[in-house]
């Protein structure tokens, strides 16, 4: 169980990040060297370049100062380094990423990306890079399912959990279209507590008194009991790209660079234990 409380960091909320996000169309990184040569051979829909679908969910991925950062921005870029290209991140909706993949407008998206058998049917997924948990955002510490219970939930739609606590809270459960309103609603007291994906509540309520915790498995919400993989949907015949970033993604967890990554983003080093690879059904 993780028990997370931060006062006095310096982040960006994630409503001043989205307003940013006007402010530019797409970042790319620098140039690639003439002599570089790549670790694997694979085709892109823009010889040369990684064309990537960034969705603001930070930590994972977001646009600060026009630039694309986050956990996942930085797994790309050192996939797209290790293999000659440059990467064009364009900003995109959540709903309209996988989409976008499956078009083939373009070759991947990033955005803590749950590993989903119904996503598996329309876009191929990447090797596991790092597990999602549940979180609660409160004032109190809450550790347990039956904790929500009698209190003014707030979560975000799309989340495995969502059923499940529609189920347990019933009308005592609101559900918010992104962490912006959630977090809203949150900081104006029209919510008691907020559940959304840890690394994000981590994010967003840094420099607030909120505690962010997981919770003890509870069959209630089966998103307690085994946390969710993330991968990167990409095109669904590209498997040669599929071999290249399952090949970045191992050696990251082989040599530590996974954990090192996460934790510079304030996620901890239990998050890159992935176990073997499996879809969410």
């Amino acid at each position: 169980m993780n028990n997370f409380k931060r006062t006095g960091a310096a982040a960006a909320l994630v409503v001043g990040i989205i307003a940013s996000l006007a402010a530019c169309s797409s970042s790319e990184t620098a140039d690639v060297a003439a002599d570089c040569t790549p670790d694997h051979v694979f085709s892109t829909i823009e010889s040369g370049t990684l064309t990537v679908g960034l969705t603001e969910i930070p930590p994972f991925s977001y646009t600060e100062n026009g630039e694309a950062t986050g956990i996942d921005v930085d797994i790309v870029n050192t996939f797209a380094e290790a293999n000659c290209l440059t990467v064009n991140y364009e900003p995109l909706a959540y709903s309209a990423a996988v989409p976008s993949v499956e078009s083939k407008r373009i070759d991947l998206t990033v955005g803590d990306w749950y590993r989903t058998a119904a996503r598996a049917e329309i876009v191929n997924f990447s090797a596991p890079n790092y597990l999602d948990e549940f979180s609660v955002i409160s004032e109190s510490g809450i550790t347990t399912v039956e904790g929500l219970i009698g209190n003014k939930v707030g979560t975000v739609d799309g989340y495995l959990w969502v059923d499940d606590l529609r189920t347990l809270l019933g009308s005592d459960l609101q559900v918010y279209p992104s962490s912006v309103e959630l977090k809203q609603d949150i900081d104006a007291g029209r919510i008691d507590v907020g559940v959304d994906a840890y690394g994000t509540s981590l994010f967003n309520f840094s420099d607030s008194d909120y505690e962010i915790t997981t919770v003890e498995p509870d069959e209630r919400v089966l998103a307690t009991v085994e946390a969710a993989q993330t991968g990167f949907p990409y095109t669904k015949d590209n498997t040669d790209m599929g071999v290249a970033l399952d090949a970045v993604i191992a050696e990251l967890h082989a040599s530590g660079g996974m954990v090192e990554i996460l934790e510079s983003h304030g996620l901890p080093a239990s998050a890159a234990e992935v176990g073997e690879p499996r879809l969410i059904e």
